[in-house]
Formats: structure tokens, sequence, C-alpha cells
């Protein structure tokens, strides 16, 4: 099949005379600057393990979806269902769970049914059943994101990995996770852990942080390079977590974004976005003001 070369110059043209329609903004322009929720996009976000990946993208996705309605599906082998839900509603109030009262947790509660849905993660998948049922699901409730937590916990089919091997196989479910993206409107985010090589890697002597694991490149992908190559946006989440001070503070190092025209550029080197965790973990502040406070309207 050949592509529609209308719509393809009907886009160019729209890039030319500044009309491309920008991905969504939180209104915190320490994130808005380097990232943007955009709809068909394929995204993947390394990080070394416990580092705390998935809660930086959960806080995000709440973030959207406070913001802009967004719904998201959520696929997370990691977690425990009550585990993802109690913390988006921690986050909505940002308090532990025991000290919300009855009335301000049925409230967020509802926002949390709202807009995320999760699947069992107790039944295990190929990433071609996990985006058949992702199918079904956004036939009957019309999602726009969706998260797989994280990319190696899905099997592998033995029939097709024994025909064309790891890498092909990997390449393979990588471009069908982008056209799945492409075909159906939806931002796919997908979290992927560091090789256990790249742990080892530490800074020098003569930095902030020396002596202590550096964030993962983009070819630290278990897997391989192939991951941030079929990416259209590639974010690395990186803490410290045995530095003495500054273990709460979450870094977001924007490796890579394909289309700039529409929103969003790479952090510098050693300059990433820098959220620190608020008491008890129950969200995340920019210069000391909390970043849903500065979304959420009377909520």
């Amino acid at each position: 099949m050949l592509i529609n070369y209308e719509k393809v110059t009907a886009h160019l043209q729209d890039i030319r005379t500044g009309k491309i329609k920008e991905g969504l903004t939180l209104g915190i322009p320490q994130i808005d600057e380097y990232f943007r929720f955009k709809p068909s996009s394929f995204n993947i976000v390394l990080g070394h393990s416990n580092t705390g990946k998935t809660t930086i993208v959960l806080y995000l996705m709440l973030a959207y979806a406070i913001k802009h309605q967004i719904k998201w599906l959520v696929f997370s082998s990691e977690n425990e269902a009550y585990s993802i839900i109690r913390k988006l509603i921690e986050f909505l109030e940002e308090r532990p769970i025991q000290d919300i009262p009855q009335k301000q947790f049925e409230k967020h509660s509802q926002f949390i049914y709202t807009h995320f849905k999760i699947i069992d993660a107790n039944k295990t998948y190929t990433y071609k059943e996990l985006l058949d049922l992702c199918k079904v699901v956004k036939d009957a409730w019309n999602y726009q994101g969706l998260l797989i937590d994280p990319y190696n916990s899905l099997i592998k089919d033995p029939k097709l990995i024994s025909s064309v091997g790891g890498h092909e196989y990997d390449y393979q479910a990588t471009t069908e996770l982008r056209i799945f993206a492409k075909k159906n409107n939806i931002a796919v985010w997908v979290n992927t852990h560091a090789n256990t090589a790249a742990l080892r890697i530490t800074h020098r002597l003569e930095h902030d942080y020396a002596g202590h694991p550096i964030p993962p490149n983009a070819a630290d992908v278990e897997g391989g390079g192939k991951f941030v190559n079929r990416a259209d946006d590639f974010l690395v989440v990186h803490r410290y977590i045995q530095h003495p001070t500054e273990f709460m503070i979450s870094m977001i190092h924007v490796r890579k974004v394909k289309e700039t025209e529409t929103g969003g550029r790479p952090t510098s080197i050693d300059d990433p976005i820098k959220l620190r965790a608020l008491v008890n973990n129950v969200g995340f502040s920019i210069n000391g003001v909390s970043v849903l406070k500065k979304i959420i309207q009377p909520f």
C-alpha cells in the first residue's frame, strides 16, 4: 500500500506555516519545554531497577488526566492493581491513604475509575495478545494513553522467536507497538529496564555525584538500541537512591524528541527535569511547589 501523498504534503504545509498542532502541555514550563503528551506517539521510558520509573510515569499520566481528561489503559505486571490505584489516590490528595477522609477518598476513587482502567496482570501475554486485548478495550472504552510496564514482562512467542531470533523479535514487537499507536490514535508509553552492565558505570571523581551510577544511555535498554530507534520520544528516569541528601529527587532526562515541531526537545546532559518527592512520597514538587497543585483546579 502506498502513502497518501496529499495527506503528507498537507502535514508538511502545516509545519511550514506554523499551523502544526502541538502536543498537550501541563502549564509547567520546566516540563512542557521538553516533553508533551502527543496522540499517536510511541514513547520509551528507561531506567535502572528500583529508581521510581513507574511512580514518575503514573504521576505524569495523572497530571495529563487532570489537565486534559486523558484516559489511560494500564498493564503493569510488577505492581498489584490496588497498589497502582492507591498511589494515584494519594497523589490526588497528597496524603497517605490512611489520612484521607472518606468523602475525599470516594471522590478521588471515582476520578481514577473514570480515567484509568487496569488490565489484570495475573495472566501472561505476548505483545500480540496484549495488543489484541488493548484493541478490544479501545473499541469499548475510548482511551487515549496506554502504559506497558515493563516491556520485558511480556512473554515471547516461542514459535516466532525461534523463526526470527531475539533481536528481530524485539524489533518486530516495537514496530507493531508503534503501528498500534498510529492506527488507534493512542499515546503508547513503554517502561524498560536498563541492562545490568549499565548499573556498574559510575560518575567520575570530579562529578557532583561521584561514585554513584550514571543515568543509563539509550543503548543500555535490555534488548539494545532498537528501542530508541523506533521511539518517537525517549525518556530516562534516574534517581541517586544512595545519595545522602538527593535521594528524593527524581530526574527525567529527555534523550529524544522525534518531532520538535509539535513541542518538546531533549534536555541537556547534566540538566534534567527535576522532581522532588513530597513527604511520604505522595507526589512531587518543582522549585518547592506541588506539580499537581499548579495544574489542578478546585478538585
